[in-house]
């Protein structure tokens, strides 16, 4: 689909899809390993494995992927996963265009509200999706990093 006041598409990924996926990720996220002191979670995902059995979205521009979303269902409600926007791309509306793909797909699959987690060093982050109405209601420390998450509803 193709919104009409944006260049780019957003469609399903599909396997082939997987290596353009990967790529966003490691190039959306890098810029965050020497303030977390580790490789971020996004970048070492199996993204086969989530093409084939949760949901991945790209955004393609000019036969580009230029973003990624993984969305997932858990015991928690529907997760925003992973959204990864190449950096040239990022402040052009694209990011923002994905978390509202993820809310529509969230009450279309009959959700009443999405979360997602974060890295408490990424503050831009934090400081985007509260702005934009997510709350944040947990803090995890995991292998000696700090999680936030954050729920919106819909």
């Amino acid at each position: 689909m193709t919104t009409p006041a944006h260049p780019w598409t957003l469609r399903r990924a599909e396997a082939p899809d997987t290596a353009a996926v990967a790529a966003c990720a490691a190039e959306a996220f890098r810029i965050y390993i020497p303030r977390l002191g580790v490789m971020p979670r996004p970048m070492t995902r199996d993204y086969g494995e989530a093409i084939a059995h949760a949901q991945v979205w790209v955004a393609t521009l000019h036969g580009e992927t230029v973003a990624a979303l993984l969305l997932d269902v858990t015991g928690e409600g529907f997760l925003i996963d992973v959204i990864a926007v190449l950096p040239r791309h990022q402040g052009t509306g694209l990011g923002r265009a994905l978390l509202e793909l993820a809310e529509r797909e969230a009450l279309r699959q009959g959700h009443a509200s999405v979360y997602l987690f974060t890295n408490e060093k990424m503050t831009e982050n934090l400081a985007l999706y509260q702005r934009i109405g997510y709350v944040e209601y947990r803090r995890e420390s995991l292998d000696g990093r700090t999680r936030v998450y954050l729920r919106k509803p819909l």
